[in-house]
């Protein structure tokens, strides 16, 4: 099984990163990360690159993508090399996947029409501009798309994903090799759960 990570400016780490490494583990899994050309790019700090190490046009039918967000979605929208790779790509991918806001690329791309999809918390309602039915879930699953909540949530749809696309057994394998068992040591990590001064503390942080 061959995914294909695509990256753009200002990406956030953690999006490709987390379910970069569920996948990576996975036995037969083979995990890519791809831009329109080959080379590195600067996530949304600005202090680290990952390198693509293939073109949109180098890997243009994956198995699998799994679309990242970051503050850079907003340009991204207007990237036609990069929406245009997804559109394309989807034709052929067994599983088409984002995490936080790369859904919004994803409904760029004509993708989430009708679907129900997710995306992070701040931005959840502005899915209804791509004809999609925001859903306020950690991982949500219409058809071969999956979509992630915010930023974390990108380990918990690469889990749900490669029990869909191997088997359930080989998640929770991967799972435990990379001591996925989360503790957090604060009740906060849910706008459900948190009071509006720190949701607008949280929102200067992403804006």
């Amino acid at each position: 099984m061959h995914v294909a990570i695509p990256l753009y400016p200002q990406y956030t780490a953690l999006d490709v990163v987390g379910p970069y490494t569920v996948l990576a583990f996975a036995p037969g899994v083979t995990v890519t990360l791809v831009a329109a050309e080959p080379g590195p790019m600067v996530d949304d700090r600005g202090s680290l690159a990952l390198t693509a190490t293939a073109s949109f046009a180098e890997l243009s039918r994956p198995d699998v993508i799994v679309v990242p967000g970051g503050p850079g979605t907003r340009k991204a929208l207007a990237d036609a090399a990069l929406v245009g790779w997804i559109a394309l790509a989807h034709q052929y991918t067994r599983w088409t996947t984002s995490v936080c806001a790369g859904s919004f690329l994803l409904g760029a791309a004509g993708l989430l029409t009708g679907r129900r999809a997710t995306s992070h918390w701040a931005w959840l309602d502005q899915l209804t501009a791509f004809d999609a039915e925001p859903v306020r879930e950690r991982v949500v699953r219409d058809g071969k798309v999956i979509t992630a909540a915010g930023v974390s949530a990108g380990i918990d749809m690469a889990l749900t994903l490669l029990a869909e696309a191997t088997d359930v057994p080989t998640a929770h394998s991967v799972q435990l090799a990379i001591e996925y068992d989360p503790k957090p040591p604060f009740d906060a990590g849910s706008p459900a759960n948190a009071p509006a001064p720190l949701r607008q503390a949280a929102l200067a942080l992403i804006t």
